[in-house]
């Protein structure tokens, strides 16, 4: 078992995640941060919990929106396929994975765009 270092407004923490995992759970605290910084510079320090809490909150927001984009656009493919504007089936796994890998970082970008 893995054990990563990671720092939330300012105060370091150790982990314990799956092998092979640390560097993922860096990004994910990184990103959680990000937000808490964010929080902390508009509301001021009002405790680490109410702040992480506030953060979680932005965090599945953003989560939420993607889900529902993503659902917009499966409906969207469906209707083109139903419309025979589209392949019946996607051609590869491998080709539906690359383009929900692209759809997945246009709306991270999207995302880290509407951060405050």
């Amino acid at each position: 078992m893995g054990k990563v270092s990671v720092t939330l407004n300012g105060r370091a923490f150790t982990i314990g995640c799956e092998d092979g995992q640390e560097s993922y759970l860096r990004e994910l605290a990184r990103h959680l941060d990000t937000h808490v910084s964010g929080l902390s510079k508009q509301v001021g320090q009002i405790g680490d919990l109410r702040l992480l809490l506030m953060a979680s909150l932005v965090v599945v927001d953003e989560l939420k929106t993607a889900e529902n984009r993503l659902e917009a656009l499966e409906g969207h493919l469906n209707r083109l396929k139903s419309e025979g504007g589209g392949p019946a089936e996607p051609a590869s796994d491998d080709g539906l994975v690359e383009a929900l890998n692209g759809i997945s970082a246009r709306l991270e970008a999207l995302a880290a765009d509407e951060t405050p």
